[in-house]
């Protein structure tokens, strides 16, 4: 009986603590469900949006459709080319439209990409137009986490994956340094500055192991702190028109020796 009564006065403080425990515990969900307000419609709605637009074309092919099969009819161009990469060359034309309209370089940038989406969209808006010189200039995106985590190495397998592609066409490659950055205003905290450094480095080695130019951009723009110099940039992380400048001077150099 001893026993038996032990058993039972521990199974009946096992519901006492039970029935004051449970109320709390379902008050702390309720609690902490709280916090996180729910989504309106209108929030739920641009999130649906903004994937369905990846999911359906997420390396954005439809952006240089057309441009490109109207290039393509004007037939191969000896001096074509083809600059590629993220906002940094999208928004070159818009700032400085005359380095493209009076030249045969084209532009192929297109904002906030990284370098998976730009190596998915290389055949169509690069090898597609037989260039002679293709000049890439991307990977900050990455680093930024635009499409997700990303590793160094990762970044450097899809550079590696666009110059063998170009190559393999008959197609000179231009590496660009990515250009310096001390934070990013769209993802604060990242310190991305010294994983520039050590891309940079990266993409120095591997241009002179593969008989690939490098292109320095980053030498030119850097100020103490490892970002861009104030006079070369609006946000820290995209160049002005006095950056562009400097920018330009340094392609028209490197272009006009491949051309010799």
């Amino acid at each position: 009986m001893k026993n038996t009564f032990l058993v039972d006065y521990k199974s009946f403080l096992l519901i006492v603590m039970l029935f004051y425990m449970v109320p709390q515990l379902g008050a702390q969900n309720r609690k902490a469900a709280n916090l996180v307000p729910p989504k309106t419609v209108e929030q739920m709605t641009k999130e649906y949006e903004k994937w369905t637009s990846l999911r359906d074309d997420w390396p954005a092919l439809n952006r240089y459709r057309e441009a490109n099969r109207k290039l393509k009819k004007t037939g191969t161009n000896e001096q074509r080319v083809v600059f590629i990469g993220n906002s940094i060359i999208d928004n070159w034309i818009n700032l400085s439209p005359n380095f493209f309209k009076d030249s045969s370089y084209v532009n192929r940038g297109i904002s906030g990409q990284t370098t998976p989406q730009i190596l998915a969209r290389f055949r169509a808006d690069v090898i597609a137009l037989e260039p002679k010189v293709v000049v890439i200039l991307a990977g900050t995106n990455d680093i930024a986490g635009n499409t997700g985590p990303s590793t160094l190495e990762m970044i450097e397998d899809n550079y590696a994956s666009m110059t063998e592609l170009a190559k393999a066409h008959g197609i000179r490659v231009v590496l660009c340094s990515v250009l310096p950055v001390y934070d990013y205003p769209w993802r604060r905290g990242l310190e991305p500055a010294e994983k520039i450094v050590s891309l940079n480095k990266w993409i120095q080695s591997y241009c002179k192991n593969n008989d690939v130019e490098y292109l320095n951009f980053y030498a030119s723009l850097v100020d103490e702190r490892k970002g861009m110099k104030d006079e070369y940039t609006f946000d820290g992380v995209h160049p002005n028109k006095e950056g562009y400048a400097v920018m330009e001077s340094l392609v028209g150099q490197l272009i006009s020796l491949i051309d010799k």
